[in-house]
Formats: structure tokens, sequence, C-alpha cells
């Protein structure tokens, strides 16, 4: 399988149609303008990519810390300015925000299921990259924080849009979003924000999170693509307005072979893995 080409994050096929993509900007992936610009291209080119890639893990290559955030350097050039008066200013600094909010949302644009798999240090735009990620493990060692409340600033690249969408539990939410605090992966799994919580550290959970995206490889990649546009949808919408547009939506879907193979299997109890064809095939 070929891989897009990147800079700081490593890509690798460690199994058929699953890509390992791992954060790797020394000394703590730090997030440079150079580097989220990267991020959102790997992510928006892999839902193209001629090669059949069904689920993607994003972790760290370091051995200590998933990301740092911001790199700071870049932070401060967002709020300087020369003589430009505060309006004008505000439209460029506004396109530099929505510029790097675009970049983050990736994964969500993606069709592919992205896990996220991360240890060590989560932190500032940690929180909004797995945000908005379909699943989210921690290794026993991760720390969380929203950093942007000590930077003076409120979180805006996704973590305060996401977070009530994607957590259950809104007081504490509440509460770590307004005091910025350190909080452990066990509080993170309370929170909701993760769904699994593996001992150990980066090899630990990215094991488990390669794990799991080899079982979502093996289904139906009509199936899985349709279920995470449908569940897209339903955060966003009501419920009439999901099952209208799961109604158009599969009108097309039930027509794959992907149906037959399945309905079949299920019939003769057959244990054999199903091969289904690429949602790209080459022509």
């Amino acid at each position: 399988m070929t891989s897009p080409k990147s800079k700081y994050i490593k890509i690798s096929s460690p199994a058929p149609h699953v890509l390992l993509l791992e954060l790797n900007r020394q000394p703590v992936n730090a997030f440079s303008t150079e580097f989220w610009k990267e991020y959102g291209y790997t992510f928006d080119a892999l839902s193209k990519h001629p090669d059949d890639i069904r689920a993607v893990v994003l972790s760290s290559a370091l051995p200590k810390v998933f990301t740092a955030g911001i790199d700071f350097q870049g932070l401060m050039k967002l709020g300087s300015g020369d003589a430009m008066d505060p309006a004008r200013r505000a439209f460029l600094i506004r396109d530099d925000v929505l510029d790097i909010q675009h970049a983050v949302a990736a994964p969500e644009r993606c069709p592919i299921p992205i896990i996220a798999a991360v240890h060590g240090i989560v932190i500032g735009l940690g929180m909004d990259i797995i945000s908005a990620c379909d699943v989210r493990y921690a290794a026993s060692d991760a720390k969380f924080s929203i950093k942007a409340l000590d930077m003076g600033l409120a979180a805006d690249a996704g973590t305060l849009a996401y977070l009530l969408k994607i957590t259950g539990n809104h007081s504490l939410a509440h509460e770590l979003a307004y005091t910025a605090r350190t909080f452990s992966s066990d509080e993170a799994e309370k929170l909701g924000l993760v769904s699994r919580v593996v001992q150990g550290g980066r090899d630990a959970v990215v094991a488990a999170a390669l794990q799991l995206a080899k079982d979502i490889a093996s289904k139906s990649p009509v199936a899985v693509t349709g279920t995470k546009r449908l569940l897209l949808h339903a955060r966003d919408h009501s419920v009439a307005e999901n099952l209208q547009y799961t109604a158009t939506w599969n009108s097309v879907a039930l027509q794959a072979t992907d149906l037959q193979q399945s309905v079949k299997a299920g019939m003769a109890k057959s244990k054999e893995p199903l091969k289904f064809l690429s949602l790209r095939p080459k022509l």
C-alpha cells in the first residue's frame, strides 16, 4: 500500500487496509503552521487516496507525549500586528483561526473511521485534534488539559465545539473547560471523552487501537462509510431529518454487492472472513 508523503507524520500500514499515522515533530509534537497544514492535508488526501484504506489509527511517534499543543511562536504571531487598525487585523486573525479549525476537523471530513490512540501529554490543540476523531483510546499514563484558558484564551480550534456533543458528563466538561486543570485517563473515561483506557503507555494503546482498526477494516466499506456519515448527520440534526437522510443514503447502499455477500454468509453460518470490493475500484 502506498502512503501520502509527510514531513512531520510517520505513515505506515501495519495491517491490510489499515494505516497508522504517528505525529513526529520533535521534541513534543508542538504544532507549527507547517505542521497543522500538513496534518489537515494528510487526512484530506486520504479521502481520495487510490489505495483501499478502511481504518486509520492516529497516534504519536514520541514515547512520552501525544502533543504539547500549538507552537507558542505561531500563537504569538496571531495576535501581533503593526499599525493596522483592529478591524482589519481582526479579519486576518479570523482567517488564520478558521484555517486551523479546518485542518483540525479533517478527520471528521474523511470518510474513513479515525481512531485516536493517545498517551502521555495531550494538551491544548491535542484536545481539539482528538475531539474530531471517531473513537478515542487512552493509555493509562495519558494526561489531558484544555490548556487555552491558561493562555488567556477560550479554546478555539474545536474542543469547545465538540465537547458537549461527544461527552456525556456536561458538569465535568464545564469544570475542565473553566479551570484548564490536568486530568487523567480515568477521568477522561468518566467524562466520556475516551471509550477505553488501556493499561500501559504508547505501545499498549496503539496495539489496542490497531486491533480495533483491523476489526473495522474487515467490515463492508460501504456500510462503515455510511455509518460514519449517518452518525455525524444524526449528531447535528433532528431524528426526523436523519431518518430522511438515511433513507436517501441507503437507497444507494442497498444496491451494493456487500449486502448480498453478508446475507449469504449469514444464512450459511460461514465463519470465513468476507472479502469486499474497494470503495474506489481501479478501472
